[in-house]
């Protein structure tokens, strides 16, 4: 078994486009949907409208899953995110001194989520699945070969390439599709500060709907006598860390933000 952990993203849309030339041997993409509350409206637009079609076209498929409970319900990172009950944060959000937190957001919503669909399509310990994820050669720092599950083995088919984002955009376009844009949750603590800044001035609704999450997670931690935490590394809520300006500030230019070390997300 053979399949692509896709994201909707640069990199995995690349290996999407790969595999319709038949240049790399995968024909089953897997694209774990943390739910249509959460990921961003951009990214499930392309993938249903864009990337979808064309896979069928090509003969390959994409299958859309999502994280199940344990009564067969299905459940959303953020319907996690917004239980009274909650007492743990699931995304990594940023402590006061801004430094992110433990998650398991990654585990919980698409690793767990494709192992499930792997283990129920045949994959094991003695027959495991080979999974390709989208790093790319600007990227290998990302890849680390170590962290797989028992029925699965992880492959780097565009580090096995050569290829960099740069080149993954010039194959999407040589395909005659857009670029897709960057995917990850519009809320994700990892998002860097000019992608919070375009949010604030050119997506105002995703911006107002992460100003309240922001809020709802420290009410909540108030309630179990905790400190605040926050969605940017500033220590401040998300409407003052991102002010509405006109012009980019110094502290846009400072663009050094972490990302997702997994290489499941931002891809």
């Amino acid at each position: 078994m053979r399949v692509i952990s896709y994201g909707g993203g640069v990199q995995s849309t690349a290996l999407l486009v790969l595999a319709a030339r038949r240049e790399i041997d995968f024909r089953t993409f897997l694209f774990a949907n943390v739910g249509d509350d959460s990921e961003h409206p951009a990214t499930l637009a392309y993938i249903r409208e864009v990337a979808i079609p064309f896979a069928a076209r090509a003969g390959l498929e994409i299958h859309e899953l999502q994280r199940h409970r344990r009564d067969g319900a299905t459940e959303t990172l953020m319907q996690r995110l917004n239980r009274p009950d909650t007492r743990s944060i699931p995304i990594p959000v940023r402590m006061a001194n801004g430094a992110p937190g433990r998650r398991n957001c990654t585990a919980d919503f698409k690793i767990k989520v494709i192992g499930r669909w792997l283990r129920q399509h045949g994959a094991s310990a003695q027959h495991p699945a080979e999974v390709g994820i989208g790093i790319s050669l600007d990227e290998i720092h990302r890849a680390n070969r170590r962290r797989k599950e028992a029925y699965e083995e992880i492959e780097y088919p565009l580090l096995d390439l050569g290829l960099r984002r740069d080149d993954c955009e010039r194959i999407i376009t040589s395909a005659g599709l857009l670029v897709p844009p960057k995917s990850a949750c519009f809320f994700c603590p990892f998002r860097t500060v000019s992608a919070w800044r375009h949010q604030r001035r050119h997506e105002p609704e995703l911006f107002a709907r992460s100003v309240r999450l922001e809020e709802t997670i420290n009410r909540c931690r108030a309630a179990l006598g905790r400190d605040a935490v926050y969605l940017t590394r500033y220590g401040i809520p998300l409407p003052l860390a991102i002010p509405e300006e006109a012009e980019p500030t110094a502290i846009e230019a400072e663009d050094d933000e972490g990302t997702c070390d997994s290489g499941w997300c931002m891809t």
